[in-house]
């Protein structure tokens, strides 16, 4: 009996092991309805600098078609804009905010350094134009006038962050700001940006779109969409791209083309122009392997 008992615990643990080392083929996500749990603080892993990483997965099953350093630790950067914006829609879609609510602009938030739209402290921005300005622009300042209008402050903001990370399955991302500026404890993986990408997708299909928008204007000025390949690539639709220093050029595009739909993600890109040119590559590579059809096979 003893024996039994352990290896039933080895075989436990083999598992826990499995999960942890994001070993099982499909992209795993909970629920829409899962709970957002109370963290505890955790250690800050050790993050690689402009290191490369990847994942393709099927948009439609979750099957990981690709998968390159997937699992391991790299900083975000404007990236984290995409969980900015999933509580965002969640405002919208519990009917909390509308597209012309008015958000408030704090000294704070007017303060952000670029890239920014330039707020003004004391004046107000509809929800419309600042998801715009998140998607399009990837505005820093508009970013804290988000955090701060849904959660007071944007240390608050960047809890309810990192809970819905984990209500979604993604187990190696930490958030302490909304905008993805530098922060040592700001981190995440390939593997669970792919997890935001395709919540946001299956989720929100009626606030996606923001993220093909292709220019921004306010303030007599006007900016075209950071993601270059909503514009030359076929079937891209969204979703967001980022960079800081430490992290080098990321991406995470969602494509839809003949039927297949894919999330891909590239982190660590030497430059835009490269970051670019790996992910066309996986993406003309990749999409012919994903799914066809609806999820129900007609």
């Amino acid at each position: 009996m003893r024996g039994l008992i352990v290896l039933l615990c080895v075989a436990m643990l083999a598992g826990c092991q499995s999960a942890e080392t994001g070993s099982s083929p499909e992209l795993a996500a909970a629920p829409a309805a899962a709970a957002e749990p109370i963290l505890p603080l955790q250690p800050v892993p050790a993050v690689a600098h402009r290191a490369y990483a990847s994942i393709v997965v099927d948009g439609k099953t979750g099957k990981i078609l690709e998968e390159d350093d997937a699992t391991s630790p790299r900083y975000p950067a404007s990236l984290t804009k995409m969980m900015t914006l999933y509580l965002v829609f969640e405002q919208l879609s519990s009917g909390r905010w509308t597209p012309q609510t008015a958000l408030t602009v704090s000294a704070e938030a007017a303060s952000r350094p670029p890239a920014k739209l330039g707020v003004r402290a004391g004046s107000t921005i509809p929800v419309d134009t600042a998801v715009r300005a998140l998607a399009v622009r990837s505005a820093n300042d508009v970013a804290v006038v988000i955090a701060e209008n849904i959660a007071g402050s944007e240390d608050a903001f960047a809890r309810r962050m990192t809970a819905k990370a984990r209500a979604l399955g993604m187990s190696r991302t930490s958030f302490v700001n909304a905008s993805g500026l530098p922060d040592d404890r700001q981190y995440t993986t390939a593997r669970d940006i792919a997890i935001l990408g395709k919540a946001l997708h299956d989720r929100f299909p009626q606030y996606f779109k923001y993220f093909s928008t292709r220019e921004i204007s306010y303030g007599g000025r006007t900016w075209k969409n950071t993601n270059k390949l909503l514009t030359k690539v076929d079937g891209v639709n969204g979703i967001k791209t980022g960079y800081i220093r430490d992290s080098g050029f990321n991406l995470c595009a969602s494509v839809e083309r003949d039927g297949k739909h894919i999330i891909a993600v590239v982190l660590g890109g030497k430059s835009g122009a490269s970051r670019n040119a790996q992910m066309e590559k996986l993406i003309e590579e990749y999409l012919p392997q994903a799914s066809g059809g609806s999820i129900f096979g007609f």
